[in-house]
């Protein structure tokens, strides 16, 4: 019997990847009946769907964010646990993107593919690591699928940032950072480069990271930035989101170094447009290195580009011997502050 070919059974939609035989969508850009979901980021994880299946992580983070509009059935599936949808047998592998974060896997009629949802390779002390999972197509993003994104070691970049408040101990460290991973992903490698001070938090940012902590995840002493005066701040790292940190709000920190963490700060424009002061390239999605040797582990003959920077990559697919299409899927934050 010949394989069923998955562009014969996955196609798209304006509600996002349709996956026929499972009457299922794959991070609906919309609500809909029935949504399998990758990760808890807000371009990934809509309100509205009726039922979801997602990590137990994942479901935990969108309860939080959207309260009864994370969905009306919730089920959640373990990495590796195999649950039929409809004719498709699907399967979460980790991603290591953020916490909960996962591939998708989807089994059927004698082929597989994998959607790789957002992903990196290098550790994070907060999630589970990406695991290559074979398949017939897999499906990966670009964010950053250019060759000039060559991510450094983030324990690198937190190095700078430490260096930085020992030279400048009158000053506040302000750092912008995305509120869900980033966030609570800087705070777990201060730790492990032994900073054991308390980290300083914008208010938008306690509810997640009190989450992670629900969630088995240490991150060591927290501080609301709002309840410290002002002299307090002085020698003090304080994250905060990207939108907080050129605003009214971080005048209240004394003289302070504005950061950013980022995959984008490889940037320098960006960075100035910013008014970043200490850049700092650390991202939750494969540079270009990574998405190629992604590539070449899963070892698929067919692979589909989501969003981000598809032609570049598209071609080392091909110059690879595989094949290689783009979706140009839209609805997915290619530059956030991630």
């Amino acid at each position: 019997m010949t394989a069923k070919h998955p562009e014969s059974w996955v196609e798209l939609r304006p509600q996002g990847i349709y996956v026929r035989p499972a009457d299922a969508y794959i991070d609906p850009v919309r609500p809909v009946e029935r949504a399998l979901v990758t990760h808890g980021h807000g371009d990934h994880a809509r309100p509205g769907n009726h039922a979801v299946l997602a990590t137990a992580e994942t479901l935990a983070i969108m309860r939080a964010r959207y309260g009864e509009q994370a969905g009306r059935r919730l089920t959640a599936a373990g990495y590796g646990e195999r649950v039929m949808v409809g004719e498709v047998e699907v399967s979460f592998h980790p991603a290591g993107h953020v916490l909960g974060s996962a591939q998708i896997a989807l089994a059927h009629g004698g082929s597989r593919i994998v959607f790789s949802g957002d992903y990196k390779r290098v550790a994070d002390p907060t999630c589970r690591p990406f695991e290559p999972v074979p398949c017939d197509v897999f499906v990966t993003e670009a964010t950053f699928g250019l060759p000039v994104f060559r991510h450094p070691s983030p324990e690198a970049e937190i190095g700078k940032l430490l260096k930085s408040v020992t030279l400048f101990p009158e000053r506040a460290h302000v750092v912008g950072a995305y509120g869900l991973g980033k966030c609570q992903r800087l705070i777990a490698l201060l730790r492990q480069a032994g900073y054991d001070r308390p980290v300083f938090l914008h208010g938008a940012l306690i509810g997640l990271t009190d989450l992670y902590r629900d969630l088995g995840v240490d991150l060591g002493p927290i501080r609301p930035a709002t309840a410290a005066a002002k002299k307090e701040m002085a020698g003090e790292i304080v994250l905060a989101p990207p939108s907080a940190i050129a605003d009214r709000w971080s005048r209240r920190l004394p003289d302070p170094v504005v950061a950013m963490a980022s995959g984008w700060m490889r940037v320098r424009q960006r960075a100035r447009q910013r008014g970043v002061e200490l850049p700092l390239v650390i991202s939750d999605h494969a540079d270009w290195d990574e998405l190629n040797r992604t590539v070449e582990e899963v070892d698929a003959p067919e692979v589909w580009v989501t969003h981000g920077r598809e032609e570049a990559l598209i071609h080392a697919i091909e110059a690879g011997g595989r094949r290689g299409r783009a979706l140009s899927l839209v609805g997915f934050e290619e530059d956030a502050v991630e």
